[in-house]
């Protein structure tokens, strides 16, 4: 009886709404819409089912709201964007939607506080997308579905599309959205579908609603691409993301720190903050953000606010803040606060490497193998001429069997199906390597395994080629150490499994000229490398058309060379994934590939397949990983 009252209760709110929400779609139909096309209708089905699938309703709640900003106001017919404030309904139960307001101030009046219920204010429109059951869908809903093979959201769910207005009397009144309302709709829920999972939760709960997280300010952009049908002009448009609405990060100064005068200056009230990096750790030598000036640990001081930015002196820390420093200062605090997310807290090593060669001698691999890389006790040898090792064993500094991966097929499928081996995370690989947490391969395996994750999990393309048992060419630009790590990308083609095929072609002015027009195979043939030397820009009309280009720890802001590869790059068309070690160095690389006209289509997000070991950048304290941060264009 109570499991029939239950599918009972369910079904009445399916039927007629729950939740926060103002209850299920009203019935609009897209075919009604004046302009409109079936092919405009297939690609907002499309964006609305990707949207669902990544979830956002699992952590999300009314009282989460984002601010998107689609374009610029010009784009939009009124010289302004119609909604710009966001909202999640359904992560408590209930109807399942997203809500859209004019503005921040109006989801404000129509949300409770206490219970998130939905508060009808007069004279107020909401744009909605609710996502109904088929089977309680109208007559007119269910034929369009149906004579349009519209891809379905879940299982068994399609959106429904209104514009839902609050009268006087408090009854909703509905109307159909206009085409231009429905562009805005698909830039909308294709950028969150990207955005969404990079908030990173807060440690600090909202008081008194212990199922709501909280999670940091967050601002990001992507580029979405216009489905031919909707493209007025331009192929792309650049949507920006930011919780909560309307501002990048909030002020958090430590009033017993800092004040600011007149003429904004940042005067230090305490004195300079000394900032020991890793304590324990024997001191080394920092570089002054501002003048560049190498100066000891000890004696390095920091922004006392972010404690992010490194200076030989308080001159040039106050010259910096003038500068530059006080409109970046809440963002490199922001991301000094993820140092515990970003932490691998699976293996047992030591994490911490300020000192590399200390590190590597803790483990007992200091100057073998491939660890020779690792440090510069081995600098003065060009890259890719390292003696090469006749075991596997030696290969890897002589580690004991079984802490590190043997050059053969994978044996631990642990009931996965045959074929490519999909990996989500380190412990994946470890689990499936039979590896322990002890061993430290992870920090040498971060550029294959990220090359591997690249072409399996982010880019789309790569990964349909490969499954479908083809060959996938990557230009591999700006190798260094790597050249000396053949044996570690070995690894691709075990975790192929038999399945499809890729030719790496490792192009940059640091591969020898006894490399150069080289191509070596790995016992299985999966994975074929060759090597070519020379500047990207110059060498790429030589080489085989590439399928997707790669650059790992490019630091593509530091250095000139670079420009004539970006423009290489975008002339081809193709996806293109970049990692860098910080998140400030990768948010840099972003910009450059912006102004370069491409278009950043996997925003910069944490690599899971990053470095476990933390390092310390040059001028600063933030968080650094080996391909640590990552992102994408053209994708």
């Amino acid at each position: 009886m109570d499991l029939h009252l239950k599918n009972l209760f369910g079904r009445f709110q399916d039927q007629f709404g729950s939740g926060p929400g103002l209850g299920p779609g009203s019935g609009a139909c897209l075919i009604k819409v004046e302009g409109i096309s079936p092919t405009i209708i297939h690609s907002i089905f499309r964006a609305s089912a990707s949207l669902y699938r990544s979830e956002p309703w699992k952590k999300l709640r009314p009282g989460h709201f984002f601010g998107v900003r689609v374009g610029k106001d010009s784009d939009w017919s009124g010289k302004r964007q119609p909604f710009q404030c966001v909202q999640f309904i359904g992560g408590d139960g209930g109807d399942i939607a997203i809500y859209m307001y004019r503005s921040m101030s109006y989801a404000l009046k129509m949300t409770d506080d206490d219970s998130w219920e939905m508060v009808r204010v007069p004279n107020v429109e909401v744009l909605r997308v609710t996502y109904e059951l088929e089977s309680l869908m109208l007559p007119c809903n269910k034929r369009m579905v149906k004579s349009l093979s519209l891809e379905v959201s879940g299982t068994d769910r399609f959106p429904v599309i209104d514009v839902a207005r609050c009268m006087t009397s408090g009854q909703l009144q509905f109307r159909n959205p206009t085409l231009e309302e429905l562009r805005l709709v698909f830039a909308v829920i294709k950028a969150l579908s990207l955005v969404h999972p990079l908030l990173l939760q807060e440690e600090k709960q909202v008081k008194g609603l212990p199922r709501m997280m909280k999670f940091s300010p967050f601002i990001e952009t992507v580029d979405v691409q216009w489905p031919p049908e909707m493209c007025k002009g331009h192929d792309f448009v650049a949507v920006t993301v930011s919780h909560p609405p309307g501002q990048s990060y909030e002020q958090k100064w430590n009033k017993t720190a800092v004040v600011t005068r007149d003429d904004d200056e940042l005067e230090l009230v305490s004195g300079m903050t000394n900032l020991r990096v890793g304590q324990g750790a024997e001191a080394g030598l920092r570089q002054c953000t501002l003048c560049d000036k190498a100066v000891h640990r000890d004696e390095s001081v920091c922004c006392s606010h972010c404690r992010a930015t490194i200076y030989c002196g308080s001159e040039c820390e106050k010259r910096h803040w003038r500068e530059m420093h006080r409109s970046v200062c809440n963002l490199y605090e922001a991301m000094m606060g993820r140092e515990e997310e970003l932490k691998m807290k699976m293996f047992t090593f030591s994490c911490y490497a300020e000192n590399p060669c200390e590190w590597l001698e803790s483990l007992g691999i200091h100057k073998k193998g491939m660890w020779r890389r690792q440090c510069g006790c081995y600098s003065h040898q060009s890259f890719g001429l390292l003696r090469g090792s006749s075991s596997d064993t030696e290969s890897w500094g002589g580690l004991q069997d079984g802490d590190y991966p043997q050059d053969l097929p994978v044996q631990n499928l642990n009931g996965r199906s045959p074929g490519m081996i999909l990996l989500s995370s380190w412990s994946d690989y470890y689990d499936v390597r039979c590896l322990p947490p002890s061993s430290p391969v992870s920090d040498i395996l971060s550029y294959p395994l990220t090359l591997y994750h690249i072409l399996t999990t982010l880019s789309t393309h790569s990964k349909n080629l490969l499954l479908k048992g083809k060959e996938v060419t990557v230009h591999y630009l700006g190798p260094e150490r790597e050249l000396d790590w053949i044996k570690a990308f070995a690894e691709i083609s075990h975790l192929l499994n038999g399945l499809g095929t890729v030719q790496i072609i490792m192009v940059g002015p640091e591969v020898p000229f006894d490399l150069s027009a080289t191509t070596s195979a790995t016992n299985n043939s999966r994975v074929k490398m060759s090597f070519a030397k020379g500047l990207y820009q110059e060498e790429v009309t030589y080489l085989t058309l590439p399928d997707i280009v790669v650059a790992l720890n490019c630091d593509l802001d530091r250095y000139s060379s670079w420009s004539g590869a970006v423009e290489a790059v975008n002339n081809l068309r193709i996806p293109g994934f970049f990692s860098d070690k910080t998140e400030d160095a990768c948010g840099n690389a972003k910009a450059v590939l912006r102004n370069a006209g491409l278009n950043i289509s996997h925003p910069v997000a944490a690599n899971p397949f990053r470095s476990p070991v933390r390092t310390c950048a040059e001028s600063s304290n933030l968080p650094c990983y080996s391909n640590g941060f990552i992102l994408g264009v053209n994708t």
